[in-house]
């Protein structure tokens, strides 16, 4: 059936509160972006709010690999959903924000490494919680059974002496190393295998040094969060807001801060022969603390907004794996700041014990949570930008 009458037929039935003809449903979230986007390709008043607009223009219909495409160059700012009048309750029903949602959490599941792990994206909130209580679970029999460098004897349990300076004398170096470098490894293996299939999917042609600046901009700047018009996103009503887009980059930077802190503390205890622990003036002590507290601002913030956002915003099914990330990022910034705060308390095996089990949980599920989604998104505003250079399918006459 011809796209156009099918959209007719669509309308039709809806528009009366029937049921839609046979032949018509969307038969996947693919081809319900493919019924939005036919609808909004037609009536083009939200061309100018973000990439997904003008990169909709240059097609007539929208293939699932579309679909994958244009979902993740969404930045879910709510926008296009305050403006459209098709919304529900419309007819039409047209609602990009969550459309755009339930392909992206596809995209994930479809392209993970292993592929089998690719279903822990329809349960994300359950992992989290079991890979946090693992990671716990292990690191804390790491520590019973560790004997402290400072008098000797197998484990102090999870309660150590008052003064006790050096993280390394309740996990030897060489082990936490020999933990963390396979989970790390692992993370960013599975994430590269993982946006070279989506970015194999359908490539689009050799990047240029601009287009490459150009997607390293918006990524960094995180453009498309501004609405269209520069005011930000929409959250629980139609009014803007630059609140999330802030959020976000406190998170963003903040993850880079502490990211950089260990960066710096490796550099120095290899290559300068300093072992940890480093003063409060120290460069690792300065970035890990600037970088904890953004993300501890930043989370908090968008725990807060994720909260208030309108109902018809997002997919209801990723609410676990979004407040579950977030949480985990929280954690993950607090038990660091904790940490170097109770340095000297008898508390510091514990404390320890609790940080890295949130680091080590954060990364083993990195590449089956939301955390994905910034990298499939730099990714798609990189196709964008190569696109947007080439001729369109339209001028070409493929269409």
């Amino acid at each position: 059936m011809p796209p156009l009458d099918r959209l007719v037929q669509q309308a039709s039935a809806l528009a009366q509160g029937m049921p839609l003809p046979p032949g018509t449903q969307p038969a996947s979230p693919e081809a319900e972006v493919a019924r939005v986007l036919q609808i909004c390709n037609a009536c083009r008043y939200c061309e100018g709010f973000c990439a997904v607009f003008p990169a909709m223009t240059r097609r007539l219909e929208f293939s699932a690999t579309d679909a994958h495409f244009l979902a993740n160059l969404c930045h879910h700012c709510g926008a296009c959903l305050h403006a459209c009048q098709y919304a529900p309750p419309h007819a039409f029903g047209v609602n990009v924000p969550r459309a755009m949602a339930q392909v992206r959490r596809r995209t994930y599941a479809e392209h993970a490494w292993p592929k089998p792990v690719g279903a822990l994206y329809q349960r994300n909130g359950l992992v989290l919680a079991l890979a946090l209580a693992l990671g716990l679970a292990l690191l804390v029999a790491l520590v019973l059974a560790q004997p402290f460098a400072e008098g000797g004897g197998w484990g102090a349990g999870l309660w150590g002496t008052p003064g006790r300076q050096s993280y390394y004398a309740v996990l030897p170096h060489g082990q936490m190393v020999a933990l963390f470098a396979p989970v790390f490894g692992f993370a960013v293996l599975a994430l590269a295998i993982g946006v070279r299939r989506f970015w194999r999917a359908a490539p689009p042609g050799p990047a240029s040094a601009a287009a490459a600046g150009e997607a390293t901009r918006d990524v960094l700047r995180l453009t498309h969060l501004g609405g269209g018009h520069g005011q930000g996103c929409n959250n629980e009503d139609d009014a803007f807001s630059l609140a999330r887009r802030r959020c976000h980059h406190l998170t963003f930077y903040g993850f880079g801060l502490c990211f950089a802190a260990t960066a710096v503390a490796t550099l120095y205890h290899y290559a300068l022969g300093r072992p940890a622990p480093y003063g409060w003036l120290s460069l690792p002590k300065l970035l890990g603390v600037a970088g904890g507290l953004m993300m501890v601002a930043g989370t908090v913030g968008l725990g807060w907004l994720h909260r208030r956002r309108h109902p018809l915003q997002g997919d209801p099914a990723q609410q676990g794996m979004d407040r579950g990330f977030i949480a985990l990022l929280a954690l993950t910034a607090a038990s660091g700041l904790v940490l170097a705060a109770g340095r000297f308390s008898a508390a510091l095996p514990l404390l320890l014990t609790v940080h890295l089990g949130a680091v080590m949980a954060l990364f083993l599920t990195m590449p089956y949570s939301k955390f994905a989604h910034g990298i499939y998104r730099s990714a798609a505003l990189l196709k964008w930008a190569i696109e947007k250079r080439q001729p369109s399918r339209l001028q070409l006459g493929d269409d």
